[in-house]
């Protein structure tokens, strides 16, 4: 189809998730995953230049300079953005849900990965091919040499010429660092924009505190530009109305779905704060339904059921024994964790936490009496370990021990005995996957029942 055309914000806000859900009379079981796992992992050093050895240079002017070069394939695709601390890769999965059950061609952008460079860039319903993204690489970097890319801004460029390429309806960009001067943020015509939950992470680049790095998370907004956000601490709700304003951006707050027991629809995406992030992705589902998508509330429901996103809530196997993964590695999306669990008599945890995050305050909202943790290094990334945390926690002393290495590590967390989760680190989720039993038969877990494995 012949995508419409943004002309700036709608004059009435989208009517509510749950009156066009219930409208929709769609609560059926969910379907098969949009994504079916995760795709091999692909070597791309010789590609693209270690990320540890350039470090984050945040900018839009070498990009856009770029882009230019190479013909502006930003500027022949329809986009929306997602921004937050937390949350916006689920927003971006369940909106992407949406449009391939509505039958639009959609295209992801997403960072970081997990196992996979390959899961940075999702065409319909599967990951762009590693040969694909080898042959898009090699064509733009003599380009990006020319212009001194960093390795995240070529491969936003070799994403956005693939997405030219491809010509999906609309295109879904996951703001990778703050939002002001992400890669992501080069697109000339975000119209939609949707706001996860923004907390304190990467204080190194976005600032020390809330207001800071909701300044930096604002900026994507843009004029005539149509906003949603869930709920926000009050500091960073302030910021977000200001620069609303300052900028011409109408800006709806949203409250989280009701769960299903209340009449809310069925989510793929087990936790209490993924009603939050539905609710974010529904009003923009919404909004582009309201400019002539054709997104029904069918559509809707279907792509929030059958919603599937590696690492968040996850449950997986080890030998035949059941863990949660989950990719909290920040003190916000920590404390969300363990609410969730909190209900759960006692939990093992097993973590590994990069050595710029903020690994105390990680532990003072993960960490409940009775828990217990080990730390392990994550490989090719300086992390903490357990000596470090105890010296910064010394009452949580007995609650901590070293694992030596991966293998150690989930023999002693799926041992008989309390609720294993491995968590700390996207890195460490990665590196911990293709250990894991494979994915035949195994599902997210629900949002109606999070019960310990073995239960």
């Amino acid at each position: 189809m012949s995508a419409p055309v943004f002309e700036g914000a709608a004059a009435t806000p989208p009517p509510t998730a749950e009156a066009s859900l219930r409208a929709a009379g769609e609560r059926g079981p969910a379907g098969p995953p949009i994504a079916l796992g995760l795709p091999a992992a692909v070597d791309l050093d010789d590609l693209l230049e270690p990320f540890s050895r350039r470090g984050v240079d945040l900018g839009l002017e070498r990009l856009q300079a770029a882009l230019g070069d190479g013909g502006h394939p930003e500027r022949r695709f329809a986009a929306v953005q997602v921004a937050g601390t937390n949350g916006k890769g689920s927003i971006c999965t369940l909106l992407h849900a949406m449009l391939r059950a509505a039958g639009l061609k959609c295209a992801s952008y997403r960072s970081p990965h997990l196992v996979s460079w390959c899961e940075r860039i999702q065409l319909d319903d599967a990951w762009i091919s590693a040969e694909q993204l080898r042959a898009d690489l090699a064509r733009w970097q003599p380009i990006g040499c020319r212009h001194q890319l960093t390795p995240f801004e070529l491969l936003t460029a070799a994403a956005f010429d693939r997405f030219a390429s491809e010509a999906p309806d609309l295109v879904i960009l996951e703001v990778g660092l703050g939002g002001r001067l992400d890669a992501t943020t080069v697109h000339p015509q975000r119209a939609l924009i949707g706001f996860g939950n923004i907390g304190l992470d990467h204080c190194e680049h976005l600032g020390s505190t809330l207001t800071a790095i909701a300044h930096e998370k604002a900026a994507v907004m843009g004029p005539g530009s149509l906003a949603f956000s869930a709920p926000q601490h009050p500091e960073v709700a302030a910021v977000l109305n200001a620069e609303a304003r300052r900028l011409d951006c109408e800006l709806h707050w949203l409250e989280p779905l009701a769960a299903p027991q209340q009449g809310g629809p069925l989510l793929g995406l087990a936790g209490v704060w993924q009603r939050s992030n539905a609710a974010v992705a529904v009003a923009m589902a919404q909004a582009l339904a309201q400019r002539g998508w054709p997104v029904d509330a069918a559509a809707i429901s279907r792509g929030l059921a059958v919603a599937r996103w590696p690492g968040r809530l996850e449950r997986r196997f080890w030998q035949g024994r059941e863990l949660l993964l989950d990719g909290a590695h920040n003190p916000p999306a920590a404390l969300a964790l363990r609410q969730e669990l909190d209900r759960q008599q006692g939990r093992r945890w097993l973590l590994g936490i990069q050595r710029h995050k903020q690994a105390p305050e990680l532990l003072d909202a993960l960490l409940a009496p009775g828990d217990r943790l080990a730390v392990v290094a994550i490989a090719d990334h300086l992390s903490w370990s357990a000596a470090e945390l105890v010296a910064e926690r010394p009452a949580l002393a007995a609650q901590i021990e070293t694992a030596s290495d991966l293998v150690a590590g989930l023999d002693w967390l799926t041992a008989p005995g309390p609720l294993p989760v491995v968590c700390g680190s996207l890195h460490l989720l990665g590196s911990v996957m293709p250990l894991l039993d494979p994915l035949e038969g195994v599902r997210n877990l629900s949002d109606q029942q999070l019960a310990p494995p073995g239960d």
